[in-house]
Protein backbone atom coordinates (compact mmCIF):
# COMPACT_ATOMS: atom_id res chain seq x y z
CA UNK A 1 0.00 0.00 0.00
CA UNK A 2 1.49 3.17 -1.05
CA UNK A 3 1.60 6.23 1.81
CA UNK A 4 -1.08 8.76 1.84
CA UNK A 5 1.10 11.62 2.93
CA UNK A 6 3.28 10.52 -0.62
CA UNK A 7 -0.43 10.74 -2.29
CA UNK A 8 -1.86 14.03 -0.74
CA UNK A 9 1.87 16.33 -1.05
CA UNK A 10 2.25 14.89 -4.49
CA UNK A 11 -0.24 13.41 -6.71
CA UNK A 12 1.06 14.38 -9.93
CA UNK A 13 4.33 12.68 -9.36
CA UNK A 14 2.63 9.20 -7.96
CA UNK A 15 0.47 9.28 -11.25
CA UNK A 16 3.91 9.82 -13.51
CA UNK A 17 5.51 7.27 -11.85
CA UNK A 18 2.75 5.04 -12.09
CA UNK A 19 2.32 5.43 -15.50
CA UNK A 20 6.09 4.10 -15.80
CA UNK A 21 4.28 1.01 -14.70
CA UNK A 22 1.78 1.50 -17.72
CA UNK A 23 -0.85 1.74 -14.56
CA UNK A 24 -3.29 4.87 -15.31
CA UNK A 25 -4.01 5.10 -12.15
CA UNK A 26 -5.40 9.18 -12.03
CA UNK A 27 -8.77 9.00 -11.40
CA UNK A 28 -8.28 6.44 -8.62
CA UNK A 29 -5.82 9.01 -7.40
CA UNK A 30 -8.37 12.28 -7.35
CA UNK A 31 -11.05 9.89 -5.98
CA UNK A 32 -8.57 8.65 -3.41
CA UNK A 33 -8.07 12.51 -2.60
CA UNK A 34 -11.32 13.00 -2.60
CA UNK A 35 -12.47 9.98 -0.14
CA UNK A 36 -9.44 10.91 2.00
CA UNK A 37 -9.98 15.03 2.79
CA UNK A 38 -14.01 13.71 3.47
CA UNK A 39 -13.09 10.85 5.55
CA UNK A 40 -10.72 13.49 7.78
CA UNK A 41 -13.55 15.74 8.05
CA UNK A 42 -16.00 12.96 9.08
CA UNK A 43 -13.52 11.87 12.15
CA UNK A 44 -13.05 15.41 13.36
CA UNK A 45 -17.04 15.92 13.05
CA UNK A 46 -17.47 11.95 15.19
CA UNK A 47 -14.97 12.98 17.59
CA UNK A 48 -16.06 16.51 18.30
CA UNK A 49 -19.75 14.83 19.05
CA UNK A 50 -18.52 11.88 21.00
CA UNK A 51 -16.35 14.70 23.16
CA UNK A 52 -19.72 16.48 23.77
CA UNK A 53 -21.39 13.59 24.59
CA UNK A 54 -18.66 12.67 26.81
CA UNK A 55 -19.36 15.99 28.81
CA UNK A 56 -22.72 16.33 28.70
CA UNK A 57 -23.11 12.88 30.08
CA UNK A 58 -20.61 14.02 33.15
CA UNK A 59 -22.91 17.07 33.88
CA UNK A 60 -25.92 14.74 34.30
CA UNK A 61 -25.75 13.55 37.62
CA UNK A 62 -24.96 17.18 39.02
CA UNK A 63 -27.73 19.14 37.56
CA UNK A 64 -29.73 15.55 38.94
CA UNK A 65 -27.87 16.54 42.13
CA UNK A 66 -28.88 20.34 42.03
CA UNK A 67 -32.26 19.24 41.12
CA UNK A 68 -31.81 21.31 37.83
CA UNK A 69 -34.34 20.61 34.74
CA UNK A 70 -32.31 17.85 32.76
CA UNK A 71 -35.16 17.77 29.55
CA UNK A 72 -33.32 19.90 27.02
CA UNK A 73 -29.40 18.02 28.27
CA UNK A 74 -31.32 14.47 27.04
CA UNK A 75 -32.93 15.96 23.85
CA UNK A 76 -29.34 16.89 23.32
CA UNK A 77 -28.08 13.76 23.92
CA UNK A 78 -30.02 11.96 21.59
CA UNK A 79 -29.51 14.67 18.78
CA UNK A 80 -25.81 13.67 19.51
CA UNK A 81 -26.62 9.80 20.13
CA UNK A 82 -28.10 10.20 16.20
CA UNK A 83 -25.38 12.24 14.58
CA UNK A 84 -22.69 10.34 15.49
CA UNK A 85 -24.81 6.93 14.40
CA UNK A 86 -25.39 8.96 10.63
CA UNK A 87 -21.55 10.28 10.54
CA UNK A 88 -19.89 6.78 11.65
CA UNK A 89 -21.79 4.66 8.89
CA UNK A 90 -20.83 7.86 6.37
CA UNK A 91 -17.36 7.18 7.74
CA UNK A 92 -17.68 3.11 7.67
CA UNK A 93 -18.28 3.74 3.94
CA UNK A 94 -15.93 6.13 3.00
CA UNK A 95 -12.69 3.63 4.65
CA UNK A 96 -14.16 0.96 3.20
CA UNK A 97 -14.27 2.63 -0.63
CA UNK A 98 -10.96 4.22 0.17
CA UNK A 99 -9.49 0.95 1.40
CA UNK A 100 -10.03 -0.76 -1.41
CA UNK A 101 -8.72 2.21 -3.67
CA UNK A 102 -5.78 2.36 -2.07
CA UNK A 103 -5.25 -1.59 -2.15
CA UNK A 104 -5.53 -1.44 -5.52
CA UNK A 105 -2.79 0.74 -6.52
CA UNK A 106 0.88 -0.82 -7.40
CA UNK A 107 3.51 0.38 -6.10
CA UNK A 108 5.81 3.18 -6.93
CA UNK A 109 8.28 1.83 -9.31
CA UNK A 110 12.65 3.38 -8.50
CA UNK A 111 12.81 5.89 -10.08
CA UNK A 112 15.89 4.87 -11.92
CA UNK A 113 13.96 2.04 -13.63
CA UNK A 114 12.85 2.71 -17.53
CA UNK A 115 9.23 2.93 -18.09
CA UNK A 116 7.58 -0.13 -20.28
CA UNK A 117 7.79 -3.37 -20.16
CA UNK A 118 10.13 -6.59 -21.79
CA UNK A 119 10.80 -4.62 -24.58
CA UNK A 120 12.84 -2.37 -22.34
CA UNK A 121 14.58 -4.68 -19.47
CA UNK A 122 18.15 -4.29 -19.55
CA UNK A 123 20.24 -7.11 -19.39
CA UNK A 124 23.34 -5.78 -16.55
CA UNK A 125 25.86 -8.90 -17.19
CA UNK A 126 26.96 -12.08 -18.81
CA UNK A 127 28.08 -15.23 -16.94
CA UNK A 128 30.46 -17.70 -18.71
CA UNK A 129 29.96 -18.33 -22.22
CA UNK A 130 26.92 -20.30 -24.28
CA UNK A 131 27.25 -24.02 -24.56
CA UNK A 132 28.65 -25.23 -27.65
CA UNK A 133 28.06 -29.17 -29.18
CA UNK A 134 29.85 -31.05 -31.57
CA UNK A 135 26.43 -32.99 -31.97
CA UNK A 136 22.76 -32.60 -32.61
CA UNK A 137 21.49 -31.69 -28.92
CA UNK A 138 18.00 -33.27 -28.29
CA UNK A 139 15.42 -31.32 -25.72
CA UNK A 140 14.83 -31.93 -22.12
CA UNK A 141 11.49 -33.50 -22.90
CA UNK A 142 13.50 -36.40 -25.04
CA UNK A 143 16.36 -36.19 -22.60
CA UNK A 144 14.28 -36.98 -19.61
CA UNK A 145 12.20 -39.52 -20.73
CA UNK A 146 15.09 -41.47 -22.59
CA UNK A 147 16.72 -41.35 -19.00
CA UNK A 148 13.54 -42.09 -17.22
CA UNK A 149 13.94 -38.65 -15.35
CA UNK A 150 10.25 -37.38 -15.27
CA UNK A 151 7.25 -39.47 -16.43
CA UNK A 152 4.98 -37.01 -18.39
CA UNK A 153 2.14 -38.68 -19.67
CA UNK A 154 1.23 -40.15 -16.14
CA UNK A 155 2.02 -36.58 -14.78
CA UNK A 156 -1.11 -35.71 -17.08
CA UNK A 157 -2.70 -38.88 -16.08
CA UNK A 158 -3.19 -38.05 -12.60
CA UNK A 159 -3.63 -33.97 -12.49
CA UNK A 160 -3.85 -32.59 -16.10
CA UNK A 161 -2.08 -31.06 -18.24
CA UNK A 162 0.84 -28.45 -16.67
CA UNK A 163 1.76 -31.48 -14.34
CA UNK A 164 4.75 -34.12 -14.41
CA UNK A 165 6.22 -36.74 -11.93
CA UNK A 166 9.73 -36.93 -11.00
CA UNK A 167 10.61 -40.35 -10.78
CA UNK A 168 14.25 -42.50 -10.34
CA UNK A 169 17.50 -40.81 -10.90
CA UNK A 170 15.23 -37.61 -11.75
CA UNK A 171 13.56 -37.11 -8.45
CA UNK A 172 17.11 -37.70 -6.68
CA UNK A 173 18.19 -34.97 -8.84
CA UNK A 174 15.19 -32.87 -8.36
CA UNK A 175 16.33 -33.08 -4.49
CA UNK A 176 19.24 -32.80 -4.89
CA UNK A 177 19.05 -28.90 -6.42
CA UNK A 178 17.00 -28.37 -3.37
CA UNK A 179 19.28 -29.81 -0.70
CA UNK A 180 22.45 -27.31 -2.18
CA UNK A 181 19.89 -24.32 -2.53
CA UNK A 182 19.01 -25.18 1.48
CA UNK A 183 22.14 -26.02 2.78
CA UNK A 184 23.75 -22.72 0.79
CA UNK A 185 21.42 -20.43 2.30
CA UNK A 186 22.19 -22.09 5.76
CA UNK A 187 25.39 -21.69 5.76
CA UNK A 188 25.05 -17.84 4.61
CA UNK A 189 22.67 -17.53 7.74
CA UNK A 190 19.31 -17.80 6.26
CA UNK A 191 16.50 -19.40 8.84
CA UNK A 192 15.12 -22.44 7.31
CA UNK A 193 11.11 -22.10 8.22
CA UNK A 194 8.44 -24.44 6.87
CA UNK A 195 5.71 -22.81 6.05
CA UNK A 196 1.65 -24.06 5.57
CA UNK A 197 1.03 -25.18 1.35
CA UNK A 198 -2.62 -23.56 2.31
CA UNK A 199 -3.13 -20.30 3.30
CA UNK A 200 -5.67 -17.06 4.56
CA UNK A 201 -6.79 -14.42 2.64
CA UNK A 202 -4.84 -11.87 4.50
CA UNK A 203 -1.71 -13.74 3.16
CA UNK A 204 -1.95 -12.40 -0.35
CA UNK A 205 -3.73 -9.36 0.85
CA UNK A 206 -0.18 -8.43 2.44
CA UNK A 207 1.78 -9.49 -0.07
CA UNK A 208 0.19 -7.51 -2.52
CA UNK A 209 -1.32 -10.44 -4.79
CA UNK A 210 -4.71 -10.12 -3.65
CA UNK A 211 -7.68 -8.75 -4.72
CA UNK A 212 -6.24 -8.33 -7.97
CA UNK A 213 -4.86 -11.83 -8.65
CA UNK A 214 -7.12 -13.65 -6.94
CA UNK A 215 -8.24 -15.54 -9.55
CA UNK A 216 -4.65 -16.95 -10.27
CA UNK A 217 -4.42 -19.23 -7.61
CA UNK A 218 -6.26 -21.95 -6.71
CA UNK A 219 -8.91 -21.49 -4.07
CA UNK A 220 -10.61 -24.28 -1.41
CA UNK A 221 -13.51 -23.66 0.53
CA UNK A 222 -13.90 -25.98 3.41
CA UNK A 223 -16.82 -27.90 3.51
CA UNK A 224 -17.43 -27.95 7.05
CA UNK A 225 -17.66 -23.90 7.30
CA UNK A 226 -17.29 -21.07 5.83
CA UNK A 227 -13.20 -20.44 5.75
CA UNK A 228 -11.38 -20.71 2.52
CA UNK A 229 -7.80 -21.10 1.78
CA UNK A 230 -5.96 -20.50 -0.55
CA UNK A 231 -2.93 -23.22 -2.29
CA UNK A 232 0.35 -20.91 -2.10
CA UNK A 233 1.57 -19.44 -5.40
CA UNK A 234 5.04 -18.85 -3.70
CA UNK A 235 6.56 -18.95 -0.31
CA UNK A 236 6.64 -15.30 -0.47
CA UNK A 237 2.99 -15.16 0.45
CA UNK A 238 4.04 -16.74 3.41
CA UNK A 239 6.69 -14.73 4.43
CA UNK A 240 5.48 -11.56 3.82
CA UNK A 241 2.94 -12.01 6.79
CA UNK A 242 5.16 -14.04 9.33
CA UNK A 243 5.51 -10.92 11.16
CA UNK A 244 1.89 -9.29 10.61
CA UNK A 245 0.88 -6.81 12.94
CA UNK A 246 3.84 -6.82 14.86
CA UNK A 247 6.48 -4.56 16.08
CA UNK A 248 9.82 -5.58 15.97
CA UNK A 249 13.19 -4.45 17.94
CA UNK A 250 15.61 -2.58 15.45
CA UNK A 251 18.05 -5.10 17.09
CA UNK A 252 16.09 -7.88 15.02
CA UNK A 253 16.60 -6.66 11.77
CA UNK A 254 17.32 -7.74 9.52
CA UNK A 255 15.58 -11.03 9.33
CA UNK A 256 16.43 -13.62 7.10
CA UNK A 257 14.75 -16.54 6.08
CA UNK A 258 14.51 -19.13 3.30
CA UNK A 259 11.23 -21.95 2.85
CA UNK A 260 11.25 -24.49 0.36
CA UNK A 261 7.50 -25.62 -0.57
CA UNK A 262 5.67 -26.58 -4.27
CA UNK A 263 4.18 -23.49 -5.72
CA UNK A 264 1.11 -23.95 -6.87
CA UNK A 265 -0.58 -21.27 -9.76
CA UNK A 266 -3.48 -21.61 -11.75
CA UNK A 267 -2.00 -19.74 -14.73
CA UNK A 268 0.47 -22.00 -16.43
CA UNK A 269 1.58 -19.97 -19.64
CA UNK A 270 1.33 -20.81 -23.43
CA UNK A 271 1.38 -24.52 -25.42
CA UNK A 272 4.40 -22.79 -27.22
CA UNK A 273 6.70 -25.60 -28.71
CA UNK A 274 9.55 -23.94 -27.02
CA UNK A 275 7.91 -24.19 -23.65
CA UNK A 276 6.92 -27.83 -23.60
CA UNK A 277 7.85 -30.59 -20.57
CA UNK A 278 8.52 -28.56 -16.97
CA UNK A 279 9.04 -24.89 -18.37
CA UNK A 280 5.71 -23.98 -17.13
CA UNK A 281 3.18 -25.89 -14.95
CA UNK A 282 0.72 -25.34 -12.54
CA UNK A 283 3.22 -27.05 -9.86
CA UNK A 284 6.46 -26.57 -9.14
CA UNK A 285 9.19 -26.05 -6.32
CA UNK A 286 11.33 -23.62 -5.14
CA UNK A 287 13.11 -22.41 -2.06
CA UNK A 288 12.14 -18.63 -1.23
CA UNK A 289 14.63 -16.08 0.27
CA UNK A 290 13.36 -13.15 1.94
CA UNK A 291 14.37 -10.19 4.46
CA UNK A 292 12.97 -7.61 6.36
CA UNK A 293 14.98 -5.11 6.88
CA UNK A 294 15.46 -1.18 8.01
CA UNK A 295 14.63 1.13 4.78
CA UNK A 296 18.31 2.57 4.84
CA UNK A 297 19.07 -1.02 4.19
CA UNK A 298 17.15 -2.66 2.18
CA UNK A 299 19.50 -1.25 -1.12
CA UNK A 300 21.98 -3.39 0.30
CA UNK A 301 20.01 -6.19 0.78
CA UNK A 302 18.98 -6.21 -2.08
CA UNK A 303 22.30 -6.63 -4.18
CA UNK A 304 22.60 -9.31 -1.35
CA UNK A 305 19.65 -11.50 -2.47
CA UNK A 306 20.88 -10.69 -6.28
CA UNK A 307 24.33 -12.02 -5.92
CA UNK A 308 22.81 -15.40 -3.77
CA UNK A 309 20.86 -16.44 -6.93
CA UNK A 310 23.77 -15.55 -9.54
CA UNK A 311 26.46 -17.57 -7.31
CA UNK A 312 24.14 -20.19 -7.06
CA UNK A 313 23.64 -20.70 -10.39
CA UNK A 314 27.03 -19.85 -11.35
CA UNK A 315 27.45 -23.18 -9.12
CA UNK A 316 25.91 -25.16 -11.49
CA UNK A 317 28.13 -24.26 -14.06
CA UNK A 318 25.77 -22.29 -15.75
CA UNK A 319 25.84 -19.73 -18.20
CA UNK A 320 23.37 -17.09 -17.72
CA UNK A 321 22.61 -13.56 -17.33
CA UNK A 322 21.40 -10.99 -14.68
CA UNK A 323 18.81 -8.40 -16.42
CA UNK A 324 17.08 -5.23 -14.94
CA UNK A 325 13.60 -4.99 -15.15
CA UNK A 326 11.88 -2.46 -16.77
CA UNK A 327 9.03 -0.64 -14.29
CA UNK A 328 6.02 -2.05 -15.84
CA UNK A 329 7.50 -5.91 -15.79
CA UNK A 330 7.92 -5.48 -12.43
CA UNK A 331 4.99 -6.96 -10.40
CA UNK A 332 2.28 -5.08 -9.05
CA UNK A 333 3.60 -5.21 -5.14
CA UNK A 334 7.42 -4.38 -6.37
CA UNK A 335 9.62 -1.53 -6.34
CA UNK A 336 12.29 -2.60 -8.39
CA UNK A 337 13.06 -6.67 -9.74
CA UNK A 338 16.63 -8.26 -11.43
CA UNK A 339 15.82 -10.92 -12.91
CA UNK A 340 18.59 -13.51 -13.24
CA UNK A 341 18.30 -16.16 -16.56
CA UNK A 342 19.65 -18.78 -18.27
CA UNK A 343 19.62 -20.49 -21.47
CA UNK A 344 18.02 -23.29 -22.12
CA UNK A 345 19.16 -24.53 -25.47
CA UNK A 346 16.83 -25.78 -27.44
CA UNK A 347 14.29 -22.55 -26.60
CA UNK A 348 16.77 -20.70 -28.16
CA UNK A 349 16.86 -17.34 -25.56
CA UNK A 350 16.90 -17.17 -22.10
CA UNK A 351 14.75 -18.21 -19.33
CA UNK A 352 13.82 -16.86 -15.67
CA UNK A 353 15.35 -19.02 -12.60
CA UNK A 354 15.17 -16.63 -10.20
CA UNK A 355 13.32 -12.83 -9.64
CA UNK A 356 14.61 -11.31 -6.83
CA UNK A 357 12.29 -7.87 -6.00
CA UNK A 358 12.57 -5.13 -3.33
CA UNK A 359 8.80 -4.08 -2.06
CA UNK A 360 10.43 -1.17 0.18
CA UNK A 361 7.27 -0.61 2.61
CA UNK A 362 4.48 -1.53 0.30
CA UNK A 363 3.90 -5.38 1.22
CA UNK A 364 4.74 -3.97 5.32
CA UNK A 365 1.95 -0.85 5.15
CA UNK A 366 -0.65 -3.50 4.00
CA UNK A 367 0.16 -6.00 6.91
CA UNK A 368 1.61 -3.47 9.36
CA UNK A 369 4.96 -4.47 10.16
CA UNK A 370 6.78 -2.23 11.38
CA UNK A 371 10.15 -1.43 14.03
CA UNK A 372 10.63 0.99 17.14
CA UNK A 373 13.64 3.09 16.25
CA UNK A 374 15.96 3.06 19.21
CA UNK A 375 17.03 6.55 19.14
CA UNK A 376 13.33 7.84 18.84
CA UNK A 377 11.12 5.30 20.17
CA UNK A 378 9.17 5.32 17.20
CA UNK A 379 7.55 3.39 14.80
CA UNK A 380 8.50 2.73 11.01
CA UNK A 381 7.78 0.54 8.77
CA UNK A 382 10.05 -1.90 7.45
CA UNK A 383 11.27 -3.09 4.01
CA UNK A 384 9.94 -6.40 2.47
CA UNK A 385 12.32 -8.11 0.08
CA UNK A 386 12.22 -11.48 -1.92
CA UNK A 387 14.40 -13.99 -4.16
CA UNK A 388 13.97 -17.31 -5.55
CA UNK A 389 16.63 -19.04 -4.55
CA UNK A 390 15.75 -21.20 -6.69
CA UNK A 391 13.33 -22.37 -8.77
CA UNK A 392 13.67 -25.99 -10.47
CA UNK A 393 11.31 -26.39 -13.01
CA UNK A 394 13.52 -23.88 -15.58
CA UNK A 395 17.02 -25.03 -13.73
CA UNK A 396 16.68 -29.04 -14.23
CA UNK A 397 15.68 -28.91 -17.94
CA UNK A 398 18.75 -26.09 -18.76
CA UNK A 399 21.00 -29.00 -16.40
CA UNK A 400 20.63 -31.88 -18.96
CA UNK A 401 20.29 -29.99 -22.11
CA UNK A 402 23.46 -28.14 -21.17
CA UNK A 403 25.12 -31.30 -19.83
CA UNK A 404 24.05 -34.20 -22.24
CA UNK A 405 26.72 -35.95 -23.80
CA UNK A 406 26.64 -37.38 -27.30
CA UNK A 407 25.60 -40.80 -26.11
CA UNK A 408 22.19 -38.75 -24.46
CA UNK A 409 23.80 -39.14 -20.97
CA UNK A 410 24.10 -36.17 -18.60
CA UNK A 411 26.42 -35.21 -16.67
CA UNK A 412 25.99 -34.25 -12.94
CA UNK A 413 26.89 -31.03 -11.74
CA UNK A 414 29.88 -31.37 -9.69
CA UNK A 415 28.00 -29.40 -6.32
CA UNK A 416 25.24 -31.96 -6.92
CA UNK A 417 27.15 -35.56 -6.87
CA UNK A 418 27.42 -35.67 -2.81
CA UNK A 419 23.14 -35.18 -2.69
CA UNK A 420 23.41 -37.80 -5.32
CA UNK A 421 25.21 -40.65 -3.60
CA UNK A 422 28.43 -39.77 -5.54
CA UNK A 423 26.82 -40.32 -8.88
CA UNK A 424 28.30 -38.29 -12.05
CA UNK A 425 26.70 -39.22 -14.79
CA UNK A 426 23.25 -40.43 -15.88
CA UNK A 427 22.99 -42.77 -18.42
CA UNK A 428 19.98 -44.43 -20.42
CA UNK A 429 19.02 -47.71 -19.46
CA UNK A 430 20.08 -50.76 -21.47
Amino acid sequence: MLDIKLIREDPEGVKARLLKKEADCGDAIDRILELDKKRRELIMRTEADKAEQNKVSRQIPQMKKAGEDTTEVFARMNQLKESIRTTDAALKEVETEFTDLMLGLPNLPDEDLKAGGKENNEPLKYFGEPHKFDFEPKNHVDLCTALGLIDYERGVKLAGSGFWIYKGLGARLEWALLNYFIETHIADGYELILVPHMLEYQCGLTAGQFPKFADEVYKIENPTDDRIHYMLPTAEAALASLHRDEILTEAELPKKYISYTPCFRREAGSYRADERGMVRGHQFNKVEMFQYTKPEDSDAAFEELVHKAERLVSGLGFHFRTVKLAAADCSASMARTYDIEIQIPSMNGYKEVSSVSNARDYQARRGSIRFRREATGKTEYVHTLNGSGLATSRILPALVEQNQQKDGSVVVPEVLRKYMGGIDIIKTKK
